[in-house]
C-alpha cells in the first residue's frame, strides 16, 4: 500500500494558508484544512475542511488522530507538533518554516513550560517576533523540501 502526501493544517491562527494552497495546486499534494470555526477555504478538489467541536483541544486531537507516515503537519502549536512527531508524522512544520523534529521538540516543550511558568507568576515577557517576509519565504522552503522527502520515502 502507497502513502499519499498530505497537509493537515492547523487552521485557526495559521497565517501561511495562502501558500499551502498555492503549494498544494502546484504539486497535487491534498489539503486538510482543520479548525474549531467555520474558515473559508477555496473551492478546489485538493483542499477540504474539517471544522471540530469549540472543545479544548478538539483540532488538536483531530490532526494528531490523523497523523500516518505520509501526513505533513503545519501547526504553532508546540504541544500538538510532539504529538504528531510522535505518532509518526513525515514532516511537521511551523509557519515560520522551522520544522519540529524529534531532536528539537524536547526543547521547545522545555521552552514553553518555562515561559506558561513566568507568564503565570505575573512576568511581563513578550511573545513570539511578528511574522515576516522571510518566515513565509523560509515555511515555502520548507514545506517543498518536507513534500519531496515524503514522496521519495512513501512512493507516493
Amino acid at each position: 500500500m502507497t502513502l499519499q502526501p498530505r497537509i493537515l493544517v492547523d487552521a485557526d491562527a495559521c497565517p501561511v494558508k495562502e501558500e499551502i494552497y498555492r503549494v498544494a495546486y502546484r504539486v497535487a499534494v491534498p489539503v486538510v484544512v482543520v479548525s474549531n470555526a467555520h474558515l473559508r477555504i477555496p473551492v478546489h478538489p485538493l483542499i477540504s475542511r474539517v471544522v471540530v467541536d469549540d472543545g479544548f483541544d478538539a483540532a488538536d486531537d483531530w490532526i494528531a488522530a490523523q497523523v500516518d507516515p505520509a501526513a505533513l503537519v503545519v501547526t504553532a502549536d508546540i504541544l500538538l507538533a510532539d504529538r504528531c512527531i510522535k505518532a509518526g508524522a513525515a514532516a511537521v512544520l511551523a509557519p515560520n518554516g522551522r520544522p519540529f523534529t524529534t531532536s528539537s521538540i524536547g526543547n521547545a516543550v522545555a521552552v514553553r513550560a518555562i515561559m506558561s511558568d513566568l507568564r503565570a507568576g505575573g512576568d511581563r515577557i513578550g511573545g513570539p517576533p511578528p511574522f515576516s517576509k522571510e518566515d513565509r519565504s523560509r515555511f515555502l522552503s520548507a514545506l517543498d523540501a518536507a513534500i519531496v522527502r515524503v514522496r521519495r520515502l512513501t512512493g507516493g
